[in-house]
């Protein structure tokens, strides 16, 4: 088995005994540096950072072979990238960069494995008369459109 390999094989160990959080990246580059990014249903705290690190580096061997690790959250305006973090994120503002260029600015509503559903409100012409009104605007965007997507941070 190779160092890869086996450090795959013991993140994954780790991550099944620990339901609640999922990889992110996984990154060995030359000289054995590896950096783990991992996120949480519920968050990332230290200690979970500290779990995944010691069962990583406790099963390695440093007379074999020599590495580094750090093992880090998905940060707060870190881009999301897989279903599960849309899920966890519904009820809150994303901004959606689409493939077409297209931005939008809107809370998500649903999320499943292929498609999330974004509402905002936009103002528009009214269909009768003079002046503006408020609509209420929803679109079912799959993930194969989305570009890039990050949360809104509000204070």
């Amino acid at each position: 088995m190779s160092f890869k390999e086996k450090v795959q094989h013991l993140l994954n160990t780790a991550l099944e005994e620990r339901q609640d959080l999922f990889l992110i990246e996984l990154k060995i580059s030359e000289g054995n540096k590896i950096n783990v990014v991992i996120d949480g249903d519920n968050g990332v705290n230290l200690q979970d950072c500290i779990d995944i690190s010691r069962a990583i580096e406790h099963n390695l061997d440093r007379e074999e072979e020599d590495f580094s690790l750090e093992v880090a959250s998905a940060g707060a305006t870190s881009l999301l990238r897989l279903a599960r973090q849309y899920k966890k994120n519904l009820g809150r503002k994303l901004k959606v960069k689409k493939n077409s260029g297209e931005e939008i600015e809107a809370e998500i509503t649903a999320a499943d494995d292929n498609n999330i559903t974004l509402e905002w409100k936009a103002r528009e012409p009214k269909k009768i008369g003079k002046g503006k009104e408020t609509v209420v605007k929803q679109e079912i965007l799959p993930y194969s459109e989305i570009k890039e997507a990050t949360v809104i941070i509000s204070f």
